[in-house]
Parts: C-alpha cells; sequence; structure tokens
C-alpha cells in the first residue's frame, strides 16, 4: 500500500461521522422547537374554549373601614391631643416658650407677640429676596417672642407658619437656613443635633471681637415640626454654652 492510500483512508473515515452527527443533532433540534411551538398552541386552544372565571364584586361590605356610624350621628371631633392642626391653627402665640421668671422685654419685643412679614423679611441681609421667598414658600404668619435675663443677654424665639400645600415650607426654609452655617461669617460648624428632633440643630458661633466694642457672642437653633419652622437666636457679651441655647430650644419643640 503507498504512502498515499495510507493518509487518505483514515481522513476520509473520520470526517463521514462527524457530518452525519451534525445533521441528526440539527433534526434533533428543529423537532424539539416544533413540539414546543405545538404544545403552546394547543394549551391556548384549550383555554380559549373553556368559560371565563368571572371576577369577585369591588362593593363588598365587609371592607369599609372605619365602620359606618348609625343614621344621624356623627364622628367626636379630635382634641388638640389627638390632632396637631387644631393646636397649630389656633393662637400661635400660646405655642411660644413663656418668658423665665424674671426675666425682662428687650429692645426689639414685639407689643402684641406677632411679627410682620415686612418687618420678618427686613432682618435679613436681602430684604427684598427674602420677601419673594417667603411669599413663593407660602409664608402665612410669626409668632414671637423675646426676653433679657442679666446685663446683656438676650433670646428670641420665632414660630414661621407656612399655608397648607404640595409646597414643604417650613422644611424648605430650616433646611436653607442651615445650609449657610458653616461658612466663616457664620457658625464655622455643621452644629448638633437637637435632641427629641429628627431635623433640628443648634449652633454655638466663635467670639467677635472688635477694637472698642464689648466681645460678641451668639447661639442659634433650628428646627421645623409640620408646617411651623422654628428659629432661636440667642446673644451675650459673656460665653454661652451649647446647653444654653439647647435646652431652650429642646423645652420650645415640646410645647409643638
Amino acid at each position: 500500500m503507498s504512502s498515499e492510500e495510507s493518509i487518505q483512508y483514515p481522513i476520509s473515515r473520520a470526517t463521514k461521522p462527524r457530518r452525519q452527527a451534525g445533521r441528526t443533532v440539527a433534526l434533533i433540534a428543529v423537532a424539539a422547537v416544533l413540539g414546543v411551538v405545538g404544545g403552546t398552541a394547543v394549551g391556548y386552544g384549550i383555554q380559549a374554549e373553556r368559560p371565563p372565571t368571572p371576577l369577585p364584586a369591588l362593593n363588598q361590605s365587609a371592607l369599609a373601614y372605619p365602620s359606618p356610624l348609625p343614621e344621624g350621628q356623627k364622628p367626636v371631633a379630635l382634641t388638640a391631643a389627638e390632632d396637631r392642626k387644631v393646636k397649630t391653627d389656633g393662637d400661635l402665640r400660646k405655642l411660644l416658650l413663656p418668658k423665665p421668671a424674671g426675666a425682662k422685654k428687650t429692645e426689639f419685643a414685639d407689643a402684641d407677640g406677632w411679627m410682620s412679614l415686612a418687618t420678618y423679611a427686613g432682618n435679613f441681609d436681602h430684604p427684598n429676596r427674602a420677601l419673594r421667598y417667603q411669599l413663593g414658600n407660602g409664608f402665612r404668619r410669626v409668632a414671637t417672642t423675646s426676653w433679657q435675663t442679666g446685663a446683656y443677654r438676650t433670646t428670641q424665639i420665632r414660630l414661621v407658619q407656612y399655608r397648607s400645600s404640595d409646597l414643604l415650607g417650613a422644611q424648605d426654609h430650616i433646611e436653607d437656613q442651615t445650609a449657610y452655617m458653616p461658612e466663616e461669617d457664620y457658625a464655622r460648624s455643621e452644629g448638633e443635633p437637637l435632641k427629641g428632633s429628627t431635623n433640628g440643630r443648634y449652633y454655638v458661633f466663635p467670639v467677635r471681637q472688635k477694637p472698642g466694642y464689648l466681645d460678641h457672642y451668639q447661639a442659634r437653633a433650628y428646627l421645623y415640626r409640620g408646617d411651623i419652622a422654628v428659629e432661636i437666636f440667642m446673644h451675650d457679651t459673656k460665653k454661652i454654652s451649647a446647653k444654653d441655647i439647647s435646652s431652650v430650644a429642646e423645652r420650645q419643640l415640646g410645647r409643638l
């Protein structure tokens, strides 16, 4: 046998079975696909011939909540303890922290406990911009109180209330005020969280010193609850501790 014949013979035998196996696998795959398609079509056909299953009625009386009252009977109105809206829609001044025993009136005290929008906006560096901001945020009213203890320490509290709407006026205002507290001209810190509040923070400012003037110490607290934003300011010529400002803020929060 020649060398050519010895080479060709095994090559022809090796390649032939592989071509047959390839055709067999292809036929099996096609049959499987046809079987799946056919089975699916039969299943849809059987389902289509069955009568539809009726759905349960939507107006089931057993799902009513709360239970309907007897005819002619009205629900009992919620108390202020059960509904904060009853408390906050009343005289907002009654929610202010009362003056400490022995405290004196400050020079900037409001006679009736209310602060107009124009006066409130005038406390900001840019009154016109503050006025537009408050009007756009749903401003409603401001109740305020202030007092003086000792020779120079003053405390002022403002309750700024916003109208109920799709805007979050109180939250937006407090977040806007606390955003600039870390800046150089203010507290230079992120402040400390206020106990009992999920959003409140208090800030003790670095002392301000200027030749010819008394030292100026300042502390602030900001928080909101519902539609009411709370602002607290303390000023003195002596150091204000973190406990001084946080204590006032916690007691004011407890009245809301």
